[in-house]
């Protein structure tokens, strides 16, 4: 066990709080839950930077970490689309790309080969971060923004996911 493993955790641990606040009815409690959502978001940064430059990458965090952020996004998608804030099928289209590139990823590590993050696929993790803060804080702008910012983020995040996905599909078919 190492920090950037412990890094990994508390964002697991952080995503039933941060789902509980989302879902009650308390006051500034989308804050608050955008808030747990972000201290969540950044330790995935931090834990694979620190892991990287300590030298520390371990099999738990190679397991753990991707499987930290797909329960993240899942978490905050179904809350939303539960609130009524996104409707169904982009929580489909996101978490259905999730489930086939981890398919993709498994198929070829039993074959020794490693499909690792490309840009397309971190530029897919921060869209998606970036539309569900958006999202859970539009009560923050709304009154100075007349057109929905943060439901127009998350359709150019499920553009990037579709996409992203292609490129896996593409990697996966032309890796050996």
């Amino acid at each position: 066990m190492n920090i950037p493993n412990v890094l990994t955790l508390l964002r697991i641990v952080l995503i039933p709080l941060f789902v509980v606040v989302l879902l009650i009815r308390i006051p500034y409690g989308d804050y608050l839950a955008a808030f747990i959502f972000a201290v969540a978001a950044l330790t995935d940064s931090l834990d694979g930077y620190l892991a990287r430059k300590w030298k520390q990458i371990t099999k738990l965090g190679i397991i753990l970490d991707p499987l930290a952020d797909k329960l993240l996004i899942t978490a905050a998608l179904i809350s939303l689309v539960e609130l009524g804030r996104i409707p169904g099928w982009i929580a489909i289209i996101i978490l259905g790309r999730e489930f086939a590139v981890s398919g993709l990823r498994a198929i070829k590590a039993e074959e020794g080969v490693i499909i690792p993050a490309s840009k397309w696929g971190k530029a897919k993790t921060v869209s998606q971060i970036v539309a569900v803060l958006l999202i859970m804080l539009e009560h923050l702008y709304a009154p100075f923004i007349s057109w929905p910012v943060g439901m127009w983020c998350m359709y150019g995040a499920v553009a990037i996911t579709i996409w992203s996905g292609i490129e896996y599909f593409y990697r996966f078919c032309t890796l050996k």
